[in-house]
């Protein structure tokens, strides 16, 4: 039976991040991927001839700079293209709003709807970069264990309240609210025009589980705004070669440092000894010893499938089961044959091709959108983030191609009535219905089509419920909860496995962070290395 130091379960960019940074120390790793390709949902696939599709994950920013540097991803072909302008919203009266990299543009554009708005933006936006800072700071952290359980760990807990040292009054006041509230109710308190709000809280219900008045999706917007393009706080941007090109470029870092990546290596169960896992069994049979293993499986498939129940404390196989993981997402990919022409901002190519184009009117829309999810139906009327990545890198296409990506809420994983194999088509018909009302003629540009449901993104990328981030990131399922109390800290009740992926602190999105705090946990946790 080979073996080697540290075993990674899925090759998605945390685990190759995990397995990176353990080569870099001298480990032996291995990471096994069950899919033809490295990335997990960061990939980029040709499934139409000629078109590279990022499948799921479409855009960058959260990925950690502290990666970028430590891995040399970019000597590894990690190019980024910040997004300008970031946003561009069409409105039914046939209005627009565009926000920019430059804030002079924004707020002339604010100040079309509201000159009070426009008077107040960049106070919003300079408490929500400190804010952010102090977030972010918590990203690259372990988190202390919870409950305490001696002296250390209360000392854990004052290093951690010694980080917000820094705010004043007003800014602590207003980081417990965006931990608690909804992501209207604190757009409410700083502006009065509905485009632009509704613009803004976007962010807070893309990938959760909740509408805009629902609390907690607060959070969801901040955490949306940690990251930055090229040392650039709050942008985004699109993958040169698409997102696949994150995944390739951590796991070319990976190889350099003498990891071994497999691809078509489907893990069917970890091996527990005496409280300790010790191997993988793939699906073909094959046996594979480790003195470490990590998962980079969402705590469900981890826990209740790769693992026998008999070998798990029956009150955290409850705590497990309990972990809310069902998705709401839906992603749609289209190649087109050219430009779509909105009637708000008439002209192709123009500056919004280059923008995340909102079709979302008003808080209330997106709020109705919620209403018909949180009763088992897809959206009547969704709200539809589009991009165009061609307008970056033309070669993701054939020549006077494109490709769009549509990311939509909401698309419950658990219907009420009937199954996403009957409904994946039409729902697809009604989305494109739907931008006909801001685009006409949309529809005769499409040349090819990819509905990925809930249930599709579960079957195609092995997330538990299509869920984006591995499990909801409410507040009762982040930090020292996240994926349960008592386990936040990436190892598990059992000795020697570990969790790396989104379903730990710090949650989901292309960041890297979870597999870089596990890879430092695993170190930390020391044990024998076998090819010393």
């Amino acid at each position: 039976m080979p073996k080697y130091d540290a075993i990674v379960i899925g090759g998605g960019h945390n685990g190759l991040v995990c397995a990176a940074y353990l080569a870099r120390a001298g480990r032996t790793a291995l990471v096994l991927e069950r899919r033809e390709l490295v990335g997990g949902c960061a990939v980029t696939e040709e499934i139409w001839p000629g078109y590279r599709v990022s499948t799921a994950a479409y855009l960058t920013s959260l990925l950690q700079e502290r990666i970028v540097r430590d891995l040399e991803l970019e000597r590894y072909g990690y190019q980024v293209d910040a997004k300008d302008p970031a946003f561009f919203s069409a409105f039914p009266d046939g209005r627009h709003f565009f926000m920019w990299q430059d804030r002079a543009r924004t707020l002339a554009e604010i100040a079309k709807f509201s000159q009070r708005d426009a008077e107040v933006f960049p106070a919003y936006e300079d408490q929500l970069e400190r804010l952010s800072e102090v977030v972010e700071g918590l990203l690259l952290t372990t988190p202390p264990e919870f409950p305490p359980r001696g002296a250390g760990d209360f000392l854990d807990y004052l290093k951690l309240a010694a980080r917000l040292r820094g705010l004043n009054p007003k800014e602590m006041v207003a980081l417990v609210k965006i931990f608690t509230q909804s992501a209207a109710d604190f757009l409410d308190e700083w502006f009065e025009s509905e485009e632009v709000k509704v613009t803004l809280a976007t962010d807070g219900v893309i990938g959760a589980n909740g509408g805009p008045r629902s609390p907690g999706t607060a959070y969801i917007l901040l955490h949306h705004c940690m990251g930055g393009v090229g040392g650039h706080r709050g942008l985004w941007g699109f993958v040169r070669g698409g997102m696949g090109a994150v995944s390739e470029a951590i796991a070319a870092s990976a190889r350099a440092s003498g990891a071994v990546v497999r691809t078509n290596a489907a893990v069917a169960k970890v091996l527990v000894r005496s409280g300790r896992a010790y191997a993988v069994v793939l699906e073909s049979g094959e046996e594979i010893e480790g003195e470490a293993i990590a998962s980079n499986l969402d705590p469900k498939l981890t826990f209740l499938r790769l693992v026998e129940e008999r070998a798990l404390d029956p009150d955290f196989v409850a705590a497990i089961r309990r972990f809310r993981i069902e998705g709401t997402s839906c992603k749609i990919n289209l190649a087109l044959s050219g430009l779509p022409e909105f009637t708000a901002f008439p002209g192709a190519p123009g500056p919004h091709h280059r923008a995340t184009m909102h079709i979302c009117p008003s808080i209330e829309y997106v709020e109705r959108a919620w209403d018909d999810a949180k009763y088992g139906r897809p959206s009547a009327r969704p709200l539809l983030e589009l991009t165009i990545p061609t307008m970056y890198d033309s070669s993701l296409a054939p020549a006077g191609k494109h490709i769009m990506g549509i990311f939509l809420q909401y698309a419950p994983y658990t219907l009420r009535e009937g199954t996403w194999d009957e409904m994946r088509e039409p729902f697809g018909d009604r989305v494109v219905s739907l931008i006909e009302e801001y685009a006409p003629h949309f529809g005769a540009l499409i040349e090819h089509r990819q509905v990925l449901t809930p249930l599709d993104l579960e079957r195609r990328f092995g997330i538990t419920g299509g869920n984006i981030f591995h499990g909801e990131m409410s507040l009762d399922q982040m930090f020292v909860m996240r994926p349960v109390a008592g386990w936040a800290r990436y190892r598990t009740p059992i000795e020697s496995l570990y969790l790396c992926g989104s379903g730990a602190h710090p949650g989901g999105g292309v960041m890297g962070a979870p597999g870089y705090n596990c890879a430092r946990a695993m170190l930390k946790g020391g044990g024998p290395r076998l090819h010393e």
